[in-house]
């Protein structure tokens, strides 16, 4: 049996779907502010073979990725750039996917814009604002986290650390308008210039009244809660106000993304989503990549140390370089380095010129069972993809080694089935 690493338990768990057959799967997606790099890369590579595993085993898979296309970080980019924020997300957007493409990625079953769920995001934050778990301050909406008593379950992080590392990514714990420093945003004015929906709240009026139609846009937590409702749970209906029970929701099987999302952004759905549904679990299975290290950093836009996928593509064939991808363990953080590249197209090599003999069937025919066994052996064990490519290079070394003697026919499609299945071109 398939077993996964749940971060929210923190343990190898037995998977097993909430539906049967049937897994819906979510993972956070792009900002589509600048290119994409390796770190980027390695996550939605191992993603790509969890899916085409689960397939291979008989799973019927819902997958569904956004991409954040409204954002602090893209008004930012798009201001410094004197560009629309849309143009350049969409520019971005195709970038990324473009990139992905190339490294053989099955698309999602739904690759969706966060802008594309403006209408849900306000009816959940109107059912967490008649429930209590939020409050309106001048035409921001915030959820008070200590109006949930589990806050943090996922990353175990104390107050202390918590307030540390939200800070470090977009939260301001010295907002005024807050009860709390944790609280986050839900909802948010806008400002002059920048993109706004109608929302119900805005500043005080005379009487102290909100003004109704007010102009704002989401935060950036309760978009990937109202995705998930909208493409994985039971549709919601916009105009039905008094629905807050959240019985349209559903629990997901997995939500996956970079492990720097556990805290606050996948903290922060959790205490959103179970507010919203009357605290029915969100997920049941939460998967993290690791991070990708550049000069002993974390690769990110902000430090400024990115390996792009578009470069690499000009040096290396997409299947090196999605082998050194996944000959690292997707929750093990890993340095780059220019050699394991070289390294990977020697493999290649060896792979590729086993795969393209021609054998006659001379000889006694070689049993490949053992390989099979031994490759749902390492991917049932939280997706061992690294043994899983030792194993493949022994198979192409013996197909080699015995291709003049004996018939490795047998071997011979192991070999390319297995190639197939973590999907390499």
């Amino acid at each position: 049996m398939l077993k996964l690493y749940n971060s929210l338990t923190r343990k190898k768990e037995p998977f097993v779907p909430l539906r049967g057959r049937d897994v819906r799967m979510y993972v956070c997606g792009i900002t589509p502010y600048d290119t994409t790099h390796l770190g980027h890369a390695f996550t939605y590579v191992s993603f790509d073979v969890l899916v085409r595993y689960l397939k291979f085993k008989g799973f019927k898979v819902t997958y569904v990725q956004n991409v954040t296309d409204i954002d602090d970080d893209i008004l930012k980019r798009a201001k410094e750039e004197g560009k629309n924020w849309k143009k350049l997300g969409d520019f971005w957007t195709k970038r990324y996917l473009s990139d992905m493409r190339a490294l053989n990625v099955l698309p999602p079953t739904h690759y969706v814009k966060a802008t594309g769920s403006v209408t849900t995001i306000i009816h959940i934050i109107r059912v967490l604002l008649n429930k209590g778990f939020a409050y309106e301050k001048n035409g921001n909406v915030y959820f008070e986290v200590n109006k949930d008593k589990e806050y943090g379950k996922l990353s175990r992080f104390n107050k202390e650390q918590m307030l540390l590392i939200s800070k470090e990514r977009g939260n301001n714990p010295n907002d005024p308008l807050k009860k709390d420093p944790l609280d986050f945003v839900l909802w948010q004015r806008s400002k002059a210039a920048e993109p706004s929906w109608d929302s119900p709240w805005g500043p005080p009026a005379g009487g102290g009244r909100p003004l109704r139609q007010a102009q704002g846009r989401p935060g950036w937590h309760i978009e990937c809660s109202a995705m998930i409702n909208s493409y994985l749970g039971k549709q919601i209906d916009p105009f039905d106000e008094l629905r807050v029970d959240g019985e349209h929701s559903r629990t997901i099987d997995i939500h996956g993304g970079g492990k720097d999302l556990i805290f606050p952004h996948h903290e922060s759905e959790i205490a959103q989503s179970e507010g919203f549904t009357g605290k029915k679990p969100f997920v049941k299975y939460w998967l993290h990549t690791a991070m990708v290290l550049c000069d002993g950093e974390k690769m990110s836009k902000s430090l400024g140390n990115l390996v792009m996928i578009s470069d690499l593509l000009k040096r290396y064939s997409a299947n090196t370089i999605r082998w050194v991808l996944l000959s690292h363990h997707y929750r093990l953080p890993w340095e780059f380095d220019e050699s394991e590249f070289l390294q990977a197209k020697k493999f290649l090599d060896q792979v590729q010129k086993a795969k393209s003999l021609k054998p006659g069937r001379l000889g006694k025919k070689i049993s490949a069972s053992k390989y099979f066994q031994r490759f749902i052996h390492y991917m049932d064990n939280d997706l061992d993809i690294p043994s899983s490519l030792l194993l493949i290079t022994r198979l192409a070394k013996r197909i080699l080694r015995e291709q003049k003697r004996s018939d490795v026919s047998e071997l011979k499609k192991t070999l390319t089935a297995l190639f197939k299945v973590l999907g390499f071109n």
